[in-house]
């Protein structure tokens, strides 16, 4: 490993590290049964940790997909930089031994008898369950949108998978030769990594700006409310650099159908429905609770994560509020924000740490914080290194790193430092 990428390592590491000193690696003797809902970024920590802290327990993991992708690197893929493969692995390399893995996805939960029914009609009970199913992509609620259009006339959407990051990579190159113009924009539903949106924004821009192809293009911005990014310091600066780069920002435009014949995008906005004509468009689909989840007694009941299904948890211990031996970690907890991987770094020691001081009669005063991170890329070579907590306070794991500057170190964290330490993370080890 050369000097800069054993740095941009090092820092990463870090990064998804940092705070950590508020849970504890305990033990517990307990033979109980536990369930862990979901083999993806939370699901394979999960089971990587409870198998150390737990020797004696009975641990089965849930979840009929064999492959499993770095979600991160999404963004790079869509960049033309990284081949899809590089973000594709195999599930089985990161479930360790004693953990009983079934091979199938998770058709019902039932809280109330403590019993999780499998696709094939299993019905397993458990002591305690972690949900980390992560959420669905609901490209069909947008009217006229599928998978299939993906890299077809004008239509990006790097978030269906690594193969589709790819052929939107070529979208993006298509675009760049023809001109015209470009939409972007974000659901108004929760979702993850939602600083992603603004990458590929940015990244379109850079590209066309390096391969002198940005004079006949218009890019456009579609904000799903009156911010472009949540946390009020990062949305001064993004529109600032939005402004810089001529890049137009409409606000309150949400997607709800396209005509791919026509290539017309269609908004819904407080003024009523809006058609706006593209050249190239790229689609971040409306995300939701699997429908195991949405179907089950554990979603909210009320509030702004009900209707999408949202597991109702503490956002400080993870912990189901109505039942006290469920946890969801991941994508799929009903917090205000924590929908990143390095939530999961921060997210998954605490659950544990919850559920083993109770196993051993005592308490804990572990608590996630709402750690987020996102190394947003704004050009090749340059990012800016955001992290924030449920209030939107930035946090500076390393007080050089401006989180609000261009830097090429935040760059390096994020091409070079980060798929080591998540591998690491996906084993327990980080």
């Amino acid at each position: 490993m050369n000097r800069r990428n054993f740095i941009a390592a090092s820092l990463a590491a870090a990064v998804t590290g940092a705070g950590l000193s508020t849970a504890h690696a305990q033990i517990s003797t307990a033979n109980v049964s536990i369930i862990v809902a979901g083999a993806g970024a939370a699901g394979l920590s999960l089971v990587s940790r409870l198998r150390r802290s737990l020797p004696n327990a009975k641990i089965t993991l849930i979840d009929a997909k064999k492959e499993h992708h770095f979600q991160p690197g999404l963004t790079l893929v869509g960049a033309g930089l990284w081949a899809p493969g590089k973000i594709i692995e195999n599930n089985a390399t990161y479930v360790p031994k004693g953990v009983n893995w079934i091979q199938e996805a998770v058709a019902e939960f039932d809280p109330d008898s403590n019993t999780v029914v499998t696709q094939s009609g299993q019905s397993l009970k458990y002591d305690f369950l972690f949900v980390a199913t992560g959420l669905a992509l609901d490209y069909s609620a947008i009217d006229g949108m599928s998978t299939e259009l993906i890299g077809e006339n004008g239509i990006a959407s790097i978030y269906a998978g690594p193969s589709y990051a790819q052929k939107s990579a070529r979208a993006i190159d298509a675009f760049l030769a023809t001109g015209g113009v470009g939409l972007f924009g974000r659901p108004a539903t929760e979702m993850k990594c939602a600083g992603a949106p603004l990458k590929i924004t940015c990244i379109t821009d850079d590209k066309a700006r390096i391969n002198k192809q940005r004079g006949g293009m218009k890019l456009i911005y579609n904000a799903h409310n009156d911010t472009v990014f949540s946390v009020a310091p990062v949305d001064a600066k993004v529109r600032e650099l939005f402004s810089d780069r001529d890049i137009a920002i409409n606000e309150s435009h949400n997607l709800t159908a396209i005509n791919p014949d026509s290539k017309v995008a269609t908004y819904q906005t407080p003024d009523g429905q809006v058609d706006l004509d593209y050249d190239f468009i790229h689609i971040v689909p409306p995300m939701r609770a699997p429908e195991a989840v949405r179907n089950s007694p554990l979603p909210w009941q009320s509030g702004p994560w009900a209707n999408d299904g949202w597991i109702e948890v503490d956002k400080s211990s993870l912990r189901h509020l109505r039942f006290p031996n469920v946890f969801a970690v991941g994508d799929i907890a009903g917090v205000p924000r924590g929908k990143t991987a390095a939530s999961v770094k921060w997210q998954v020691p605490i659950a544990i740490e919850h559920l083993i001081a109770e196993l051993n009669g005592t308490t804990t005063t572990a608590a996630y914080n709402g750690y987020t991170s996102c190394p947003m890329v704004t050009r090749y070579g340059r990012a800016m290194l955001i992290e924030f907590d449920y209030d939107g306070t930035l946090i500076r794991s390393f007080p050089f790193i401006d989180p609000l500057q261009e830097l090429w170190v935040s760059w390096m964290i994020d091409e070079k430092g980060l798929l080591g330490t998540y591998r690491a993370m996906l084993r327990g080890r980080a």
